[in-house]
């Protein structure tokens, strides 16, 4: 068989199961197979597979017909342009979520950003990102567990930037030390009726469940931000990340926490409300 009757043959068979993106899912399935580059790939399309290839390679597409995300069975995921490490130890980066990192950059372009820091950081994708784009910040990053912190540290050494990206344990804000400029979460706000039930959940269930109304976490984050002054800067920002249909009751949990701040919301390519921008009035420009 081929790389191309490979390439076909797999397609054909994530189509029938109703596996979204099957012709770029086949491709990274094959790549991580026989550890080539795209270009590679397509340069040698006639190329036969050897059996143990072939075999390798039915593995990882039968693992996916069973429901495992590509992400972990090739231990890759892109992110705003870079590539991260990850395991199940760790919620998968989202497209969407590029939209939180775009907006703090929107955000350095006008007021300096020395201090970031990422609530929930999971395999460190947004802490990065950021690192990578704004060199003179100094970015923290959070998250609950050991296992996600040991992802993220793997990616922020793969990606140099393990010297401006410091890595503390704790529950959303408490382990941070010092207010920063931003705070940027994307914090689990799936609703609980809606995480799979009767099917295997292969990203962590902490990272995906916001509670009965998806909002649990967003609220714990407001709340320990409104008791402590030592987290934000007082001309400082917030940017969430937000489920579908959760904007109303955000923006009025926010307005009602922090009744002089501005809050709006970006939405994302798809046309849904996603980001959810509070800053004081002095920081947004307003007078």
């Amino acid at each position: 068989m081929t790389l191309k009757e490979a390439l076909a043959k797999a397609r054909e068979v994530l189509i029938k199961n109703k596996i979204e993106d099957a012709p770029l899912e086949s491709e990274l399935l094959l790549r991580h197979t026989l550890r080539i580059d795209r270009v590679q790939l397509y340069l040698e399309l006639d190329r036969g597979l050897n059996p143990k290839q072939e075999a390798t390679f039915w593995q990882f597409v039968n693992r996916r017909l069973k429901g495992e995300p590509t992400a972990y069975i090739t231990g890759h995921r892109e992110f705003y342009g870079l590539d991260f490490y990850v395991d199940r130890s760790v919620l998968i980066p989202r497209p969407e979520t590029e939209l939180l990192v775009e907006k703090a950059l929107g955000l350095a372009k006008s007021r300096p950003l020395a201090t970031i820091a990422d609530i929930g950081t999971g395999c460190g994708a947004i802490a990065i990102a950021l690192a990578k784009h704004l060199p003179n910040a100094k970015i923290y990053a959070t998250d609950i567990s050991a296992d996600a912190l040991r992802v993220a540290r793997t990616n922020c050494e793969k990606h140099g930037v393990a010297d401006r990206v410091v890595l503390l344990r704790g529950d959303l804000l408490e382990p941070l030390s010092e207010p920063v400029d931003l705070l940027i979460a994307n914090l689990p706000y799936v609703r609980e009726k809606d995480l799979p039930q009767n099917s295997p959940t292969y990203e962590p269930r902490l990272a995906l469940s916001g509670g009965k109304e998806g909002l649990d976490k967003i609220r714990q984050l407001v709340n320990q931000l409104s008791r402590a002054s030592n987290k934000l800067r007082p001309e400082g920002c917030l940017l969430l990340e937000i489920g579908l249909g959760q904007a109303r009751a955000v923006t009025d949990l926010l307005n009602k926490v922090f009744p002089t701040a501005r809050v709006d919301v970006a939405t994302d390519l798809a046309g849904i409300e996603r980001v959810v921008r509070v800053c004081s009035k002095a920081a947004s420009g307003e007078r």
